[in-house]
């Protein structure tokens, strides 16, 4: 990033935190108009600025979307940041600028903030205030993060749910209409009902505390004693519904860590969040389906500590099975063995004429895992879209199952992530290690 796109950075956030105190809007229409306005005038842009030879486009285009999401927060913030890590088309100034969404948008007040805790928290909230630093550290698309020090001197991060978000985010589902037909064009084999309240079901359970509380000490026990991986602490006792304590961990981001770590600090790197991510899921039916770079930190000591476990979703025994058949399968080749996979999985018309594009759709979602031997990850996986439009019909005889939502949203994130990273491994057999498919 060179002196100008950093002072543009600068800028920006300074205008984030001058928006501060505003409520979380929940009109379903007003929150879509806004959303819809937005992206318009952000693909406007882009191609404007393509068809004038351009490389970038008119930054303010982007700033704009960006102080827009943030005050939106929820789902269109979530969008903003997969934009800034996953879609590798757009410009890399674009992507910087989104990356902002990552963790800061406009702050909420912070008397809304002492309103949670003194609600949740009773007389003992004078305890919590009274070492809790007024300016928030990060602001997600959820909750806002404070630091603090607890009455016993520990340092902690407190995250407060944002006033309103859970609302919001009920809003944004009630105009789902569009966001259905959007869904079945881009994803025509998609049981797209199934679809939708997936991505409702798990978004909703990222505003309850107590659960993510729940399966952040989970996953602690389950890492517990790792040489690379590090899952903070939760402090039960400053834990609520609307509030999550955790210790407090000092590190650089996922950039300022790639600007100077070696090559082997990067491979190690890349082992643990493949193992994170992906062996978690194969090894306990659990996996944390937020793996953008905002919530990683890389500390003086080598090790990587994982922040957010509000977006988890957790598959029996059955589909985990299932899911490594399906990876070896499709690194095996062998189309009797891939039909067998997807009816596993719930595939309802395994046979069909959707099965040819399946077969293709699947083989770019594991390419980074179908050939050995140690390279880096791909920036990005080919995907033809325009062969899926073209089979459509075919594939909506399958009726792809919409757990598969989450399924997808992990590995392209973590495949991100980890180009990202610049970490060189054997894909293919980490792959076969942690699913137990070879």
């Amino acid at each position: 990033m060179d002196d100008e796109e950093l002072g543009r950075v600068r800028e920006l956030l300074a205008r984030l935190s001058a928006q501060s105190g505003k409520p979380i809007p929940t009109s379903a229409l007003g929150r879509l108009r806004r959303t819809t306005t937005a992206l318009v005038r952000t693909g406007a842009g882009l191609v404007a600025g393509r068809v004038r030879g351009r490389q970038g486009i008119d930054a303010q285009v982007i700033e704009r979307l960006i102080l827009s999401m943030g005050e939106l927060k929820g789902i269109a913030m979530k969008m903003g940041q997969v934009l800034s890590y996953m879609d590798t088309t757009l410009p890399v100034e674009v992507r910087e600028l989104l990356s902002i969404l990552q963790t800061r948008s406009q702050p909420i007040a912070f008397a809304a903030i002492e309103a949670t805790l003194r609600e949740d928290f009773g007389m003992h909230a004078d305890l919590l205030l009274a070492g809790l630093i007024p300016e928030p550290i990060a602001t997600a698309s959820v909750g806002q993060v404070h630091r603090a020090r607890l009455p016993d001197g520990a340092d902690v991060a407190v995250k407060v749910r944002h006033p309103g978000i859970e609302a919001a985010i009920r809003a944004d589902f009630r105009s789902a209409s569009i966001g259905k037909s959007l869904a079945r064009l881009l994803a025509p084999g998609l049981d797209v009902n199934e679809f939708v309240a997936e991505a409702e079901a798990r978004f909703l359970e990222e505003c309850d505390y107590t659960q993510e509380r729940q399966r952040q000490r989970r996953f602690a026990d389950l890492y517990a004693g790792h040489p690379v991986l590090t899952i903070p602490a939760v402090h039960p006792s400053w834990c609520s519904g609307r509030v999550l304590t955790t210790s407090w961990h000092t590190g650089v981001g996922l950039d300022a860590f790639v600007q100077h770590a070696t090559q082997q600090q990067r491979d190690v790197a890349g082992r643990a969040l493949y193992e994170f991510y992906l062996g978690s899921l194969y090894r306990h039916g659990l996996f944390n389906a937020d793996p953008h770079p905002g919530n990683l930190i890389f500390d003086a000591d080598g090790r990587v500590v994982v922040l957010d476990h509000g977006c988890v979703r957790e598959f029996d025994l059955a589909t985990v099975t299932a899911l490594a058949e399906l990876s070896g399968a499709v690194r095996a080749g062998g189309d009797t063995r891939l039909r067998a996979a997807l009816e596993r999985l719930g595939v309802r018309n395994p046979n069909g004429p959707g099965f040819d594009v399946t077969r293709r759709l699947l083989q770019a979602f594991f390419e980074p895992v179908l050939k050995p031997g140690v390279r880096p990850m791909a920036a990005a996986v080919s995907l033809d879209m325009r062969e899926v439009l073209r089979s459509k019909q075919a594939m909506l005889q399958l009726q792809l199952p919409g757990k598969l939502l989450f399924l997808f949203r992990i590995r392209f994130g973590v495949y991100a992530v980890l180009a990202q990273l610049g970490a060189q491994l054997d894909w293919q057999a980490l792959e076969a290690e942690f699913s137990g498919q070879r």
